[in-house]
């Protein structure tokens, strides 16, 4: 018999399979999703998640697609949480010290509480990506912050009211833009793209079968 687990998903309980995750836990039990969830696969971030275990005083925060099912958990989603989003043109900045003090001045009102890294569902350190941030270290912090999925639970942890995924995707694009080199390979790419030397190759594919289509994509080469 398929071994069931107590669950409660926004303070209404329900019995579902324990092999499920939260997400498929959640439409098991007829809730319909409409939002807060996006990729399935772990990568959007949108189906954050914020849980506890019955006996338990400390929440666990978690992606909602990635984290099975537990007897007695509570679960609250998070599906939107608003952040301090700034408008800027990439064009007219530059890796300077002061950048992130115009555009986000309130990291530099950081605690050091770290609850941005021990609610991070993807297990990065926020706390030091942040601080590589607050010292100009755009190219530490792109690298620290790259996995970041912008699920939003560390801002919504932060006493400082910090946007840190903004902060890290700001980083990644002065990264990307100035500091790192051009990658040649890629340029090369985007001006065969539109010069349309791929697309004999483009129609050819839209026209196939869907189901030949998920087969070539189940059996594609991944780079390791």
């Amino acid at each position: 018999m398929q071994k069931m687990a107590n669950v409660y998903f926004d303070g209404k309980h329900y019995l579902v399979p324990d092999d499920l995750t939260i997400m498929t836990a959640m439409e098991y039990a007829g809730i319909r999703l409409i939002r807060g969830c996006g990729c399935r696969h772990g990568f959007c971030g949108a189906c954050a998640a914020i849980y506890r275990i019955k006996g338990e005083n400390r929440p666990h925060f978690s992606l909602s697609c990635q984290t099975k099912v537990e007897d007695e958990m509570y679960v609250a989603t998070l599906p939107f949480f608003p952040l301090n989003k700034k408008d800027y043109d990439l064009n007219e900045l530059t890796p300077s010290d002061n950048i992130m003090m115009e555009l986000f001045p309130e990291i530099y009102a950081c605690v050091g509480c770290n609850a941005c890294t021990k609610s991070c569902t993807r297990a990065l350190n926020v706390m030091q990506y942040i601080a590589m941030a607050k010292r100009g270290g755009f190219e530490a912090c792109a690298h620290i912050s790259f996995d970041c999925t912008a699920c939003g639970i560390c801002s919504a942890r932060c006493p400082a009211n910090i946007s840190h995924n903004l902060v890290g995707l700001l980083a990644r694009r002065l990264t990307g833009k100035y500091i790192q080199p051009e990658a040649a390979h890629n340029t090369a790419a985007a001006a065969a793209i539109a010069e349309g030397r791929f697309d004999a190759q483009m129609d050819e594919i839209m026209a196939l079968p869907m189901e030949k289509l998920k087969e070539m994509y189940d059996n594609r080469e991944i780079e390791k």
